[in-house]
């Protein structure tokens, strides 16, 4: 864990770092669909927490923002409430916010399974979620495979890098991915309820940053997601149909946590 958070903190400057004094909102690639998330359900004056907040560029899409993230040095970014994430429990109290959204952070986070029950814990009954993680982490992301150079690799090293384009291809995924997809949802349709998050786990790697996600510590399909959120109570609003959600590819998913009866 001290490796951890020495890489994102310490060394943010080496990785993710930004000019977070001035970077503004709409100059990130999901502002857009973040704001129609804000709009759809006129969550303008309500409770919202950003896990994985970063510097804050979200802040001011809301009235009641809260942020949070693992580094410190954060703070000086906000002027709406930032809180430091230590350990595997978010520091808020239960049922706290009527909307979470997080952006390219749970690839990143060690103890995936515990952060998934967080959102779980920190949603009151009718909140929404907007779920962003960067799906499908590459495995070879964490040695650099497709910016290094060939020399840079012993024979079964350039071998990986050689394959990476066809490894990359949406047939040769498909292969892989389709039928895992179609045994699970079966599963789910008879009625099994999927409790813990199914993904792969990665070796990230926190010496050097050879690209985006080499830090990252596990690889999700967005068809797994859905059907944790659903098996765990929620409705899935960005996909509604079968269809829909067993061919999700990429980008964000919505979900609503059920209402008490």
């Amino acid at each position: 864990m001290n490796k951890y958070k020495t890489f994102y903190d310490d060394r943010r400057h080496e990785t993710y770092a930004h000019d977070y004094a001035t970077m503004r909102a709409e100059h990130h690639s999901l502002c857009a669909e973040l704001e129609e998330f804000i709009s759809e359900h006129a969550l303008a004056d309500k409770r919202c927490l950003e896990i994985g907040s970063s510097g804050g560029f979200f802040q001011d899409l809301v009235n009641d923002y809260w942020g949070t993230d693992i580094a410190a040095g954060l703070a000086t970014y906000y002027h709406k409430p930032y809180r430091v994430s230590e350990g595997s429990r978010y520091p808020f109290a239960d049922e706290m916010f009527d909307a979470i959204w997080t952006i390219t952070v749970y690839e990143h986070i060690p103890d995936v399974q515990s952060a998934m029950a967080e959102i779980n814990r920190l949603l009151k009954p009718g909140g929404v979620i907007f779920f962003a993680p960067a799906w499908q982490c590459r495995s070879w992301a964490a040695d650099g495979y497709a910016v290094r150079s060939y020399t840079d690799f012993d024979w079964q090293g350039r071998l990986i890098k050689a394959s990476i384009p066809l490894r990359n291809s949406v047939l040769w995924r498909s292969l892989f991915i389709f039928p895992k997809r179609i045994a699970r949802h079966a599963l789910f349709l008879a009625g099994y309820r999927f409790r813990k998050l199914g993904y792969r786990k990665l070796k990230p790697n926190y010496d050097v940053y050879w690209e985006s996600d080499a830090d990252a510590c596990n690889s999700m399909d967005p068809h797994d997601a859905i059907l944790w959120f659903l098996s765990n109570g929620f409705e899935c609003v960005s996909h509604v149909t079968h269809f829909s959600k067993f061919m999700v590819r990429n980008g964000p998913l919505v979900f609503r946590k059920a209402r008490r009866v």
